[in-house]
């Protein structure tokens, strides 16, 4: 395996001790490489001044500003004894102050004189409702004060800003950078010759100088193109080797088998499949048929159906002999599946009981909380090949479950599955079987590309017949609490006509949850008192100036006592004994319940057709995705649906602006981009990421598509020709960087 030495060598041979600390603990930058990728978050030029309007957008932020001072004066106070240097620096339209005190004055004093421009970084703060800087670090440019060839070499260049933190600033780390920066010849070049050279591109050493030290606005943009093609082709070879070993694997052919089992289902559904589901079935069983196992990310709208299309998968499989398993994440969703499933098979899952069709199976649920002699019995069914279909959570890894003949693998809710978990159940099958990943929420077409890149993708768009739309309105508690009042008289309408109505808060408020912050809800507290109206949120915007979020425990019996007295209100939350959970919601689907206050364990799968409203309490602290996920529980019959978004936040917040989004469309697509535009980019390509800085420095998997599109085919078509990347030894120590341990788990993840 090819190293590159120079880049590897650890910062603190070239930087010493001190400055290598900081970047280790401050920025995660360990080696010469990792600074050289550090690149910067934008470059100021010379003559221009940082916009110091925009600065009321950061107050407590660290930001760095190229301003000219404008004016400078000493105070004295406490009888002379102290000092305080005030300098007031202008961009020529806003000003903004800076603060030094005590023996911090002089040279500051002597430096900052009226006229002299320079660099200043410090934390934004307020003082008299003024913005200030107190104590900012600073650097000259240029004029008397600053070394004259340092000028010469900075003149009629860009100034790069690099990310930077209080105890490194930016133009210490561009010095940090000044020192590795010969380095960069060393890179070696993942791209392939044939590849660079036909679309024209720098080689890697010269996209790091210009990167670092631009002479122009025209080199940074080459720089940047090169650099976001490395990290997108990449990650593309990663995915393209995944997909290239899959195919290599043996697994057994399943093909439907007329008059089956399949035949049978759609002959007893009440409604003809849409388009959409025939189409993607078809890929799917096209999949099925082949003897490598099928790979594919199944997702779609939120209601669109596809618990129906895994689930005539799963039977094409069982006609072929086989066994089907599908893998829910929480206790609550695989009863929920089991319940639909073994509703949309009626005799067809009665199989061995008396009154079961003639070619029915064995529908089995398989959770960690079951009754032993229940657990027993579900074990020997699938051991034995009696049960041909088993709806289960994380209990179907466990070593002691066996499969008769294991065929197919649904994961619902594919990023709540680590990637143990999958092969532990894949690896149950005697060869590999197939597997269909369903995701809750659309993904854009990029994020697909990316983070599920090793899965062919099917998509299903179209809402089936007979779904009613959903309305959704934003309610702002503390602006005008009468329309929560309203909101309250709209859930007692609903249930007035038959219908039933969903209140979901983000917390339990039984004490466990509570982080120290409130404790358990009184009828006096104020989380409680939203409930009814009577009083919003108490004051700032910041979050730990907040109340504690809305609870269940306590709106559910300040709705109880306040404005839905009279009605049947229930809870259903996470740490509920699993038996109280599943005899809740078997109430709720049965109607008995009018309201039920319930946290985030409805958001998937959980299937009411009679629930007709929602109310989402504190729903701005729900991400875009999740509260459209949340709203698709209602509007499942023949009635329209009804979503109230709560919030006490503030008209002009970033977060009503989210708020606004969902009421504006039903459309999933839309919203996760929108979703995606909010989050940082490391977060979009899923959990294995926390606490690991994204490899994607350069690329925003959003506005990139193109250059995704075109590196997928591009790794594609290096892939099918060198799987083993002989030839391209670059490549493979890019590639030996990019999948270190963790970062596999994430290519894994399926």
């Amino acid at each position: 395996m090819e190293h590159v030495p120079a880049l590897d060598e650890p910062l603190k041979k070239t930087l010493g001790p001190a400055t290598a600390k900081v970047l280790a603990e401050q920025l995660g930058l360990h080696t010469v490489g990792d600074l050289l990728h550090h690149y910067p978050r934008r470059y100021a030029e010379r003559g221009e001044l940082t916009s110091l309007a925009e600065l009321s957008d950061q107050l407590d932020e660290h930001v760095t500003v190229v301003a000219q001072v404008a004016d400078a004066r000493v105070h004295t106070f406490n009888g002379g004894r102290g000092r305080r240097l005030e300098v007031t620096i202008t961009d020529g339209a806003g000003r903004l102050q800076l603060v030094f005190f005590g023996s911090g004055v002089h040279k500051p004093h002597k430096e900052l004189l009226p006229g002299t421009r320079a660099m200043f970084a410090g934390k934004v703060g307020v003082f008299n409702r003024r913005l200030q800087l107190s104590h900012p670090a600073y650097e000259l440019l240029g004029g008397e004060g600053s070394d004259r060839e340092a000028v010469d070499a900075f003149a009629g260049r860009l100034i790069p800003i690099y990310p930077a933190c209080a105890k490194l600033e930016t133009w210490k780390i561009s010095k940090a950078v000044d020192a590795v920066l010969p380095a960069a010849e060393a890179a070696v070049d993942p791209l392939p010759p044939a590849l660079r050279e036909g679309r024209g591109m720098v080689t890697l050493p010269e996209a790091l100088r210009k990167i670092h030290r631009p002479r122009a606005k025209a080199d940074v943009a080459v720089a940047r193109e090169r650099l976001k093609w490395d990290e997108a082709f990449v990650l593309q070879v990663a995915l393209a080797r995944r997909r290239h070993a899959d195919t290599q694997l043996p697994a057994v052919a399943r093909r439907p088998v007329p008059g089956g089992l399949l035949d049978a289902l759609d002959a007893r559904l009440p409604f003809t499949l849409t388009e959409g589901q025939q189409k993607v079935s078809r890929e799917i069983f096209d999949d099925l048929a082949t003897e490598h196992p099928m790979h594919r990310l199944l997702q779609g709208e939120v209601g669109s159906g596809k618990t129906l299309v895994a689930l005539r998968a799963m039977l094409a499989v069982v006609d072929s002999g086989g066994q089907a398993a599908m893998l829910a994440p929480t206790e609550v969703l695989a009863q929920q599946h089991h319940r639909s499933v073994t509703e949309m098979m009626g005799e067809l899952a009665e199989g061995g009981m008396l009154g079961g069709a003639e070619q029915a199976t064995k529908v089995v649920l398989l959770t960690g909380s079951m009754g032993t002699a229940a657990r027993r019995q579900a074990l020997l069914d699938l051991a034995t090949g009696e049960a041909g279909v088993v709806i289960g959570t994380h209990a179907l890894i466990e070593d002691k479950v066996l499969f008769h003949d294991l065929g197919l693998v649904v994961v619902d809710e594919q990023h709540r599955f680590g990637v143990e978990q999958r092969d532990a159940l894949r690896s149950k099958g005697k060869q590999p079987p197939h597997l269909l990943v369903m995701t809750a929420t659309p993904i854009p077409r990029t994020v697909a590309m990316t983070v599920f890149g090793d899965l062919e993708t099917s998509v299903l768009d179209q809402l089936p017949a007979g779904r009613s739309p959903i309305a959704t309105h934003v309610v702002p508690a503390r602006d005008k609490p009468h329309f929560l009042t309203r909101a309250w008289e709209r859930v007692r309408e609903e249930v007035g006509k038959g219908h039933q109505a969903y209140v979901v808060c983000p917390r339990i408020g039984d004490g466990e949850d509570d982080n120290g912050k409130g404790g358990k809800g009184s009828k006096g507290s104020k989380s409680a008192k939203s409930a009814k109206g009577m009083e919003g949120a108490d004051g700032a915007e910041d979050a730990d100036e907040r109340r504690p979020p809305l609870a269940v425990l306590d709106v559910a019996e300040q709705l109880r006592t306040g404005p839905l007295a009279g009605l049947t209100v229930e809870v259903l939350h996470g740490r509920m004994d699993p038996a109280d959970k599943d005899e809740v919601m078997r109430r709720f689907a049965a109607g008995e319940t009018q309201v039920l206050v319930a946290t985030t364990v409805i958001e998937v799968g959980v299937n009411v057709p009679n629930s007709t409203a929602m109310v989402i309490m504190d729903a701005d602290r729900f991400g875009v995705s999740q509260l459209h996920q949340l709203r698709g529980r209602v509007g499942r019959g023949s009635a329209p649906g009804l979503c109230l978004l709560v919030s006490d936040m503030p008209e002009a917040s970033p977060a009503r602006a989210r708020l606004a989004a969902v009421a504006a469309t039903l459309d999933g697509f839309e919203l996760s981009r929108i979703d995606l535009e909010q989050r940082r980019e490391g977060d979009v390509l899923g959990q294995a990421q926390s606490g690991v800085r994204s490899s994607l420095r350069m690329l925003a998997v959003i506005e990139d598509e193109e250059v995704i599109a075109q590196a997928r085919e591009e790794a594609t078509r290096v892939v099918t020709a060198d799987p083993g990347l002989e030839a391209l030894p670059g490549l493979r120590t890019a590639l030996d960087a990019l999948l270190d341990t963790e970062r596999e788990q994430y290519l894994e993840k399926g």
